[in-house]
């Protein structure tokens, strides 16, 4: 029994190492961006192999995060008890299943899908795992705008999984979910702002203080607004997704507003918990829109 126990918590914790939160969002702006650009018309295989090739090495990349960052997380309340810091598993056998989980999705992506996808979702794996982990993050505080350049690309490599082309209209897709990333994160910083102090990372509200990043959350949200309009003026999705984006938008504009005024900041994490139930209607949005359309 112990050992069952013991077996099913190190497989958890394994899981908790590709930050499955952050692997559902991209399995829906990633799916998202290869049944756009094949209007639906796409093969099982590639469909599943192109998931999969680019959320294994997004895991990969989740991991590497978790290995440099035992040291910060072991400061923060909220990253306490993740594997590597409390120690169920070492650091060895994360390196071990980096590599595992980085050649199985680049065989799927060479095999099955495209060289281009390889080369792009390495290239993002390259930048979040290490140039912006291990540098960029420490760097700045407009750091989550930084980073959020590799959180923004599953949309485009879907796109191009499909197309083997990069596309001026799979970058909009990029476009929103880059404007998305700081809000978004933000809105988790102000609430764990004691923890991003003692972990010495230089978020917005440690440099700038939190009424600084209120105003910037309620900046980049019109942005964001003004973002997912795009895709409609270039007749890319029609009236539903427009109306989808603009009552979704007021809502995401609602909480940040909200939250500006909040002097107890408990607006934050309802802010930040509404940001991700927003990223993934828009998409579904989206969805829903071309398949009427195609």
């Amino acid at each position: 029994m112990v050992a069952n126990l013991k077996k099913n918590s190190l497989w958890r914790d394994y899981l908790e190492l590709t930050k499955p939160g952050v692997q559902a969002l991209l399995f829906v702006t990633c799916g998202s961006g290869m049944l756009i650009a094949s209007n639906f018309s796409i093969g099982i295989e590639l469909l599943v192999f192109g998931l999969l090739g680019i959320s294994l090495i997004a895991a990969s990349a989740a991991t590497v995060n978790h290995i440099q960052d035992i040291l910060i997380d072991s400061k923060m309340e909220r990253t306490s008890k993740r594997p590597l810091v409390k120690g169920s598993i070492s650091k060895i056998s994360a390196i071990s299943f980096v590599l595992i989980l980085y050649l199985l999705g680049s065989g799927m992506l060479l095999i099955y899908i495209n060289s281009l996808t390889w080369v792009l979702t390495s290239l993002t794996f390259i930048f979040y795992a290490f140039i912006y982990t291990r540098y960029l993050k420490f760097l700045t505080s407009q750091n989550i705008v930084i980073g959020g350049i590799a959180g923004a690309m599953p949309p485009l490599l879907g796109w191009t999984a499909v197309t083997n082309s990069i596309e001026p209209n799979a970058w909009l897709l990029v476009l929103i979910i880059f404007a998305w990333t700081p809000p978004h994160f933000w809105a988790l910083a102000i609430n764990r702002l004691d923890d991003y102090k003692d972990a010495g990372v230089p978020m917005l509200p440690v440099q700038r203080g939190i009424p600084f990043t209120k105003r910037y959350i309620v900046l980049y949200t019109i942005l964001l607004i003004i973002a997912t309009l795009l895709p409609f003026t270039v007749d890319m999705f029609g009236f539903i997704y427009l109306i989808s984006a603009l009552f979704l938008g007021s809502i995401f504009l609602y909480y940040s507003v909200k939250l500006y005024f909040d002097k107890s900041n408990s607006y934050a994490m309802k802010t930040f918990g509404f940001s991700i139930a927003y990223l993934a209607l828009l998409f579904l949005s989206m969805l829903f829109d071309r398949f009427l359309l195609s």
